[in-house]
């Protein structure tokens, strides 16, 4: 099968990298996605975030662990695992065509036209990973795909377990892209805490939905931090 990279795009916008972490693969038929732990310079453009060797294992052992688990216990929100790939680390995932994100971009419509229950799907998603102990923190809407009227989650190298020892925003920031970064400090501040500051998992939770109140309407966030956090 034939794979090439994977970017998103708006309408007047030069493509530009899905993933800081890893390198993102689709095949030709936009079937299969490969998530490629592996500091690509020509896809990341020089610009790679994650450039120690021990923290990309880290990450690539997060996304084997969590997606596993949640292949276990919730199959139906996450996509198949097709073929995981242990020595050059690639994780081989069903799809059907691009992202969430870039699917309503590319058809000039809301998430509500593209899938009219898309908030109570993520809502609860975000319920389950509660349910399971986890807090998941890459929940941009380009970290679902969609099947058959139902959103598939990836993207758990940013996932910890409750009994984890929780970090500071300083300590992830590598994971972070620099505008997020931006308005991830403006929350911080708001709440009283600062970049450096180790917090419990349930603050980092508030901060990081906060931060994405740019990518979701304000309700949903609302929602989120209200009734799965």
């Amino acid at each position: 099968m034939e794979y090439e990279y994977y970017f998103n795009k708006l309408p007047g916008e030069r493509p530009w990298r899905n993933n800081l972490i890893y390198t993102s693969l689709i095949s030709k038929d936009k079937k299969t996605f490969c998530q490629w732990y592996y500091n690509d310079v020509v896809y990341h453009e020089n610009q790679n975030q994650v450039v120690l060797p021990e923290l990309m294992e880290e990450k690539w052992q997060r996304e084997l662990k969590y997606m596993k688990l949640m292949n276990g216990a919730y199959p139906d929100l996450v996509p198949k695992i097709l073929d995981i790939d242990e020595k050059n680390r690639k994780l081989y995932l069903q799809i059907d065509g691009v992202d969430f994100w870039q699917r309503h971009n590319d058809l000039g419509k809301t998430f509500y036209d593209v899938l009219p229950d898309w908030d109570e799907q993520i809502l609860n998603i975000v319920k389950q990973h509660k349910s399971l102990g986890l807090h998941k923190y890459s929940m941009h809407p380009s970290s679902f795909f969609m099947i058959d009227g139902v959103l598939k989650s990836i993207n758990y190298f940013f996932c910890y377990h409750k009994s984890e020892d929780s970090f500071s925003f300083k300590d992830v920031e590598s994971h972070i892209y620099i505008t997020r970064q931006e308005e991830v400090k403006n929350n911080l501040g708001k709440m009283g805490y600062v970049w450096e500051q180790k917090l419990p998992f349930t603050e980092i939770d508030k901060v990081c939905w906060n931060s994405f109140r740019n990518n979701y309407p304000n309700e949903f966030v609302d929602r989120v931090l209200n009734e799965a956090l």
